[in-house]
């Protein structure tokens, strides 16, 4: 019969080798970040140029595979959930993307 600590040890195993657990720790981080932001204090608006250069760090996070820390960003900066589109980023940012340029 396993022990309490035993159990413990496999579902953590077992989470974090499906990447869950990670999501998790920093779902709850978000959410942490979220309850405790004063809300009578309220963020300043997201202007075009950090809804640019939040995004850009974003995609460094992403690329990185430091998803986690690029959801935290996201709750706490007020950035869209849902990424810009990569055009209309280059666009934005006069960038002309090549073959090589977009695999990155």
């Amino acid at each position: 019969m396993a022990t309490i600590s035993e159990l413990k040890s496999a579902v953590r195993d077992t989470l974090e080798s499906r990447g869950v657990l990670g999501q998790l720790k920093a779902r709850i981080r978000a959410e942490v970040f979220s309850a405790l932001d004063d809300q009578r204090e309220p963020r300043p608006p997201l202007s075009h140029e950090n809804l640019l250069i939040n995004e850009l760090i974003r995609e460094y996070l992403e690329f990185n595979k430091y998803r986690y820390t690029a959801s935290v960003l996201t709750a706490e900066s007020g950035q869209p959930e849902a990424a810009l589109d990569r055009q209309f980023m280059a666009n934005e940012l006069k960038v002309s993307e090549d073959a090589s340029s977009k695999s990155v």
